[in-house]
């Protein structure tokens, strides 16, 4: 449904056309979920992509008016805009973008209620901390420790959360004590805009590795289909030729045939078939 802008105060009128300005300037325009993510590392994130992207801030409404007032494909965003969202602006490839975000992504101390992003893990050994209630705030928080050599030992290697499990406020606060991080925190792509069409998160998170793998065995299948049912291409030709030069070699011997190329090799084969008849014979 389109939202009317009509009578809209001034500030935020000149929001919305910022916002339907950078819309045209850049190649690609993206929502992002900045949920839980602090502003020092959203100023870092900020400084990390300059020249590569900018990063806007503004209210979910206000983004929507701009995308109805702009209407066409635009309008199709708007149904994405949802919980924390700002928009991110760039002339870079939307695959690139992803893969750029998520290497910007920084660890960050896991707070209670969050989930596991995976198994979180205490290994075993020393530790910095003297003697004292962190040795029962660590059993209590499922980590075996004891007191060795004047310091808290972890007595083994624990799991103790195991991934998608909710860290409670003993787990989060011994692994925080701990210097463990285990939550990424960064820019959540939602959608991206790009010359004219929309790319969801699961389209653009792409394993590079295994799709040129996949690259590599298609051109390795083509060419030898092509080589196999001599169909000659730039790339082919040269070993069709030199196959079809070998096959007519051997056939030309086989039965025989006395071309000047093949006389010595038809010579030469003669001669071993009557030396192996004669060391046939020469056994009885």
């Amino acid at each position: 449904m389109a939202l009317y802008t009509h009578h809209l105060p001034g500030w935020k009128r000149e929001e919305v056309e910022a916002i339907k300005q950078l819309n045209g300037e850049y190649a690609l325009v993206g929502l992002v979920d900045v949920y839980g993510i602090p502003a020092a590392q959203l100023q870092q994130i900020r400084r990390n992509l300059r020249g590569t992207a900018v990063i806007r801030m503004a209210r979910n409404t206000l983004m929507q008016h701009s995308f109805d007032e702009l209407g066409g494909d635009w309008a199709s965003v708007r149904k994405y805009i949802d919980g924390n969202t700002a928009l991110i602006y760039s002339n870079e490839n939307p695959f690139r973008l992803f893969k750029l975000l998520a290497k910007n992504k920084t660890k960050m101390a896991a707070k209670p209620g969050q989930a596991a992003p995976e198994d979180i893990i205490v290994t075993k050994g020393p530790t910095s901390f003297k003697p004292g209630p962190i040795v029962g705030e660590l059993q209590q928080a499922g980590i075996p420790a004891a007191i060795q050599g004047g310091k808290v030992q972890i007595k083994e290697t624990k799991t103790v959360v195991r991934k998608g499990e909710v860290i409670n406020a003993k787990q989060a606060d011994v692994l925080a004590k701990l210097g463990i991080k285990p939550m990424d925190v960064g820019l959540v792509i939602q959608i991206v805009y790009y010359q004219g069409s929309i790319f969801e998160p699961e389209v653009l998170d792409i394993d590079e590795a295994a799709i040129l793998a996949q690259v590599g065995l298609a051109a390795a299948q083509a060419f030898n289909l092509s080589v196999n049912a001599a169909i000659p291409t730039p790339e082919t030709v040269g070993v069709i030729l030199a196959r079809a030069e070998s096959e007519a070699r051997s056939l030309g011997i086989e039965v025989p045939v006395y071309a000047k190329e093949l006389v010595g090799a038809i010579i030469g084969r003669a001669y071993r078939e009557m030396a192996a008849v004669g060391a046939a014979v020469g056994e009885y």
